[in-house]
């Protein structure tokens, strides 16, 4: 018996080294995140971890085929100009009251990482909110810390907003629908408190010059609105695809398919009014819309897990997790909620939910089946979204902001950012444990 234990822990040990070692490789961004997962999961087959079948079998399609068709329609849309008329528009109607814009550019970059990706939403939104700020001689941290907080807090809310939300949903089956029944109301509370402290500690204290209000209230929002066709036509197709996911239980068809048909649709809507000789040429850059460094570091991402999880790694940790909790729901459930939301700050919250998600699974038959674990699914999924506001390398919609800014002249420090937002993090989470206690047991 010793020498079978000794045997298969030695069998676990190699993956497990890997696995540790990539996510190592990952988190020091030596190297494109990427091209670790990749050679990571070439590795993996050639030492015979899992064969070249396993490894396709690893890989979640449904996830993919979700992320690129979101990709490609939103990169058309932004084409169109929608999204700077959306922004300055906002900033009108609040007449250019910076306390108001503080309000309404945050509440828009929510709503938009909930129907979208909140990595996306950023790269639309923030460019504008500079432009709007440096209008208003204004500093520009505060609404780029505002809206930080929204895409992580938005994305949260439903399956398409946020990556580790699409993993989860995929790998359990669970809707566009599920999401927003279970997450949307802590989600809703959550912005309304953030909102409220982003006015108390910056908002009030906020002032613009009237001359300089009044070059924003003279910006013309319709000249953003590059294409009006592609404006109605991408608006049409973003409303089907998020119809068509509320409706893909009934349906019987999965998300990614459903964002796959949406990419098409607008693909072919948009090459059509085009003379034949530009299609290849718009359908390329269509193409050229989907962040590949992202898909290409998922599928290897996927490999890796499955590596570890033919290895029983996953259901090693699973029984110590079962050990530690002493089996019970609510005590397993709570952990999983402040746990991932600490380590979510600390590290990328896509390869951590990806390893958590078949740990997770093997504690279904010792907890009461898929259905009674439900509530480790919500529990995971606010804390790995919500705890990406930890700190700047929480998530990646952190990075594409501070990147953005860095290249304007606002540098977004580490520390600074950390001694804010942890805190106000904490505090989400907290809500999050009543609101998980309250509603799912």
């Amino acid at each position: 018996m010793t020498s079978a234990a000794g045997t298969a822990t030695s069998a676990m040990l190699f993956p497990a080294a890997l696995f540790v070692l990539a996510y190592a490789a990952i988190m020091s961004e030596r190297v494109n995140r990427a091209l670790v997962a990749l050679l990571g999961a070439g590795l993996a087959i050639l030492a015979g971890m899992l064969n070249q079948e396993q490894a396709i079998a690893a890989v979640d399609f449904n996830t993919l085929a979700l992320l690129t068709g979101m990709m490609i329609i939103v990169g058309i849309a932004r084409k169109s100009g929608l999204f700077g008329y959306v922004a300055i528009r906002a900033a009108q109607i609040m007449r250019a009251r910076p306390a108001g814009i503080l309000i309404a550019l945050p509440v828009i970059t929510a709503i938009l990482s909930a129907l979208l990706d909140n990595v996306t939403t950023v790269l639309l939104i923030v460019p504008v909110t500079m432009v709007i700020c440096s209008e208003l001689k204004v500093r520009r941290y505060p609404f780029l810390f505002a809206e930080i907080f929204a895409s992580n807090i938005g994305g949260t809310a439903t399956l398409i907003g946020d990556p580790p939300n699409i993993l989860i949903g995929s790998a359990v089956g669970l809707t566009f629908n599920d999401f927003v029944f279970a997450l949307t109301p802590v989600v809703l509370v959550i912005l309304v408190v953030q909102t409220a402290l982003n006015h108390v500690i910056w908002g009030r204290h906020l002032h613009a010059a009237g001359a300089d209000r009044q070059r924003v209230m003279a910006m013309n929002a319709d000249s953003a609105i590059e294409d009006k066709r592609l404006l109605w036509l991408s608006l049409a197709v973003m409303a089907a695809t998020i119809l068509g996911f509320v409706l893909a239980r009934p349906l019987a068809v999965e998300a990614g398919t459903v964002a796959l048909i949406g990419a098409a649709a607008l693909m072919l809507l948009e090459t059509i009014a085009h003379p034949r000789e530009h299609h290849a040429e718009l359908v390329t850059s269509a193409l050229n819309q989907v962040e590949w460094v992202t898909i290409f570091f998922f599928i290897g991402l996927f490999v890796l897990v499955g590596a570890i999880e033919q290895a029983g790694v996953l259901r090693f940790l699973s029984h110590q997790l079962l050990t530690a909790t002493g089996g019970d729901l609510h005590t397993t459930a709570l952990g999983i909620l402040w746990g991932s939301a600490i380590l979510s700050a600390l590290v990328d919250n896509i390869p951590f939910v990806a390893s958590m998600i078949p740990l997770i699974q093997e504690l279904a038959p010792a907890m009461g089946g898929d259905e009674a674990i439900r509530p480790l699914w919500w529990a995971l999924a606010l804390g790995a979204c919500l705890g990406g506001n930890g700190t700047l390398i929480g998530a990646s919609a952190n990075l594409i902001v501070a990147g953005i800014a860095e290249r304007a002249g606002e540098r977004i420090g580490f520390m600074a950012f950390l001694r804010l937002a942890f805190p106000l993090m904490l505090l989400q989470i907290a809500i999050c444990n009543v609101y998980v206690v309250w509603r799912f047991f």
